[in-house]
């Protein structure tokens, strides 16, 4: 389970010694675009890493220099999608959440993005590895948008500043796991909409219990 998570976070040429010629960004790009492509016509199942760098244009031997397998490069391909999220300044905690929750929802809504990500959430349930890597390679680094909120809210003096690094930490993870649960669970599960309505509705029973976690 360590070998998984370091694989993510150091180059893989760093990793088993190799030398060469500097990954290429836009090499990367495009194979994490067919990647997401191949996902959602051929399925999990049916998605081989041929395919992928049929699809990317380059070698399969380029592929594997960079992931040592197909659960590595799909969570990658779908990481970088939720690294476009970003927490909006609108001025307030309760509409910045709003917009945050809005923007995740709208990035659910993408084919693609939809498909890979129950894709590798169900193979995870039975690859222990694989679920670690979910979390390295996803949900810590989303987290990032909690602390920002939190720490900007508290900066407008909307949220008292909390002392205790455990407990932030704690209360970090428990808002995260709300805010990702609940408007996955609507756009995926239930299939109804995350619109302006609910996304209002949503944040004010979030942002009252924020109030409550910092007593």
């Amino acid at each position: 389970m360590v070998a998984v998570m370091c694989s993510h976070t150091r180059p893989r040429s760093a990793r088993t010694g190799r030398t060469g010629r500097p990954r290429s960004v836009e090499a990367d790009a495009a194979i994490l675009e067919a990647t997401r492509a191949a996902l959602v016509e051929l399925g999990w199942s049916k998605l081989t890493m041929g395919d992928v760098a049929t699809r990317a244009g380059v070698a399969k031997t380029t592929l594997y220099r960079r992931w040592t397998n197909k659960n590595e490069l799909v969570v990658d391909a779908v990481a970088v999608l939720f690294d476009e999220l970003e927490l909006p300044d609108r001025g307030s905690l309760v509409a910045d959440v709003e917009g945050v929750v809005l923007q995740f929802a709208a990035l659910l809504a993408r084919p693609e993005a939809r498909t890979a990500l129950m894709a590798v959430v169900a193979e995870s349930t039975c690859d222990d590895a694989l679920r670690v890597r979910i979390r390295s390679a996803i949900v810590d680094r989303q987290k990032r948008l909690v602390v920002q909120g939190r720490e900007r809210a508290q900066a407008r003096g909307e949220l008292p500043y909390e002392e205790d690094p455990g407990a932030a930490a704690r209360n970090t993870d428990l808002i995260f796991d709300v805010v990702a649960g609940a408007v996955v669970h609507r756009a995926l599960v239930s299939a109804e909409p995350v619109d302006d309505e609910w996304a209002r509705r949503f944040t004010l029973l979030l942002v009252s219990g924020i109030g409550s976690l910092q007593n």
